[in-house]
């Protein structure tokens, strides 16, 4: 049985950086402060902006929770943070 690598959201980079600086205003400092938790780092918010770390699912579901929304709208990349494109 071979390993299959599993599917990637391509724009979960974007919106989790989008969630942070349009939608809660904070900084990377900031952002790993309301996460809260111990292993995020400020380098772990910037790792996950640009696509080269994958959020462990606590942290994204914290990410969603802090937003007010949907782990689904993270994760779904036909799904849109601000439906309405005017609000970026």
């Amino acid at each position: 049985m071979g390993r299959a690598t599993r599917l990637r959201p391509k724009r979960l980079g974007e919106k989790l950086r989008l969630i942070r600086t349009v939608g809660l205003d904070y900084s990377q400092v900031e952002m790993a402060k309301a996460l809260d938790f111990p292993t995020v780092h400020p380098t772990n918010i910037s790792g996950y902006e640009t696509g080269k770390r994958e959020p462990p699912y606590p942290v994204l579901l914290k990410y969603a929770r802090l937003f007010g929304c949907s782990t689904d709208i993270l994760i779904d990349d036909k799904l849109e943070i601000y439906p309405n494109k005017s609000k970026r």
